[in-house]
C-alpha cells in the first residue's frame, strides 16, 4: 500500500469528483481514516447521514469509484 499521506490525498480527490452528486441531494462524506490493509473509513454528512440508502450509495457508487482508481482500496464503511 502507498504512504498513507499519498493514499489519503487520492481518495480525497475521488471523493472531490464524487462529491458534486452528493451535495446536490444534501449530502456530503467525510474521509476518517484509510488503514493499512486497504480499509477506508467515511462519515455520511448532511442528508446521507439520515438517508436509508446511503449505504447502497456508499457500496455502489464510492466504493466502486475508489477500487476502480485505487486497486489497494478492499472495502469502505461508515462510521458514526
Amino acid at each position: 500500500m502507498e504512504t498513507g499521506g499519498r493514499m489519503r490525498e487520492q481518495i480525497e480527490a475521488v471523493l472531490a469528483a464524487i462529491r458534486p452528486a452528493l451535495l446536490r441531494d444534501g449530502g456530503d462524506v467525510q474521509l476518517v481514516d484509510v488503514s493499512d490493509d486497504g480499509v477506508v473509513k467515511l462519515r455520511a454528512c448532511g442528508s446521507c447521514a439520515h438517508c436509508p440508502i446511503s449505504l447502497m450509495t456508499v457500496r455502489a457508487g464510492i466504493e466502486k469509484a475508489l477500487r476502480e482508481r485505487l486497486p489497494s482500496i478492499l472495502r469502505v464503511i461508515t462510521v458514526r
